[in-house]
């Protein structure tokens, strides 16, 4: 089985790390290609008004000077001599959750491969906030990142279908399971942007620096994760609303 793997923390994170150690408990024809810097909260933004370059790192190892979705069209026209069977995008540092998957540069380029008519697996450890930045543990996706991949190897998924992976914060051992999920939401209305000033008097916003507010609906991905175990969403991107279709056709019909 031929693997594509990239993410949106960039080519040095740890979490790319983790997800080649997870890949290769599956095969060996393993071929990275991920942004040169971090890309986080880019969403399935494409690069359109500046070159992007491609980096060789070593052995089917490449960097991109762009998103996430770039690396993954880079990856796919000009890294590899042949399609992959598959393409994990993580393990991203911080949750994936709810209908945060919409800004998530880790969930688009596993939509970017889904569009391309490959498997697509993203997958995202959720960290305490006693354990931000460098100090974020990747115990959990160590642990159960092959548990959860091999039977979503062995599932026949719809086309243009992906699958979300958010491992709980939690130690491995103290994880609850897997358990399949809806996409939750959070409730934006609480969340916060904080001023300041920088060195030079000049004024900026930062955003997202407090926890934002969500409901645990049963059933959602928000509600594995804080009871302790492995969401496994999968997502499909026709975004019509199908029920509203023939309410606003009347609206149009003369």
């Amino acid at each position: 089985m031929r693997i594509l793997l990239t993410n949106d923390d960039g080519i040095r994170a740890k979490g790319l790390e983790v997800l080649e150690g997870i890949a290769r408990q599956f095969s060996d024809d393993i071929w990275i290609c991920a942004p040169d810097e971090e890309q986080s909260g880019m969403g399935h933004a494409l690069t359109l008004t500046r070159p992007v370059r491609l980096r060789e790192h070593g052995n089917r190892r490449f960097s991109v000077t762009g998103t996430p979705t770039d690396s993954v069209t880079m990856g796919l026209r000009k890294v590899m001599d042949g399609p992959p069977d598959l393409i994990l995008s993580g393990v991203n540092r911080g949750a994936n959750l709810g209908d945060d998957i919409t800004y998530s540069g880790t969930v688009s380029a596993a939509i970017e491969g889904a569009l391309a008519g490959i498997r697509s697996i993203a997958m995202s450890q959720v960290y305490s906030s006693e354990t931000v930045g460098d100090g974020v543990q990747f115990g959990a996706a160590i642990e159960w990142g092959a548990k959860v991949l091999a039977p979503l190897l062995e599932t026949p998924l719809p086309k243009r279908t992906l699958v979300n992976v958010n491992f709980p914060p939690r130690p491995a051992s103290e994880v609850s399971g897997i358990r399949v999920t809806r996409q939750g939401f959070h409730d934006y209305s609480r969340g916060t942007v904080v001023e300041g000033r920088d060195p030079r008097g000049f004024e900026y916003f930062w955003f997202g620096l407090e926890p934002i507010e969500h409901t645990l609906d049963h059933g959602t991905d928000l509600e594995a994760i804080e009871e302790g175990f492995v969401s496994v969403t999968p997502l499909h991107l026709d975004l019509t609303h199908h029920a509203s279709l023939g309410a606003l056709g009347q609206r149009y019909e003369s």
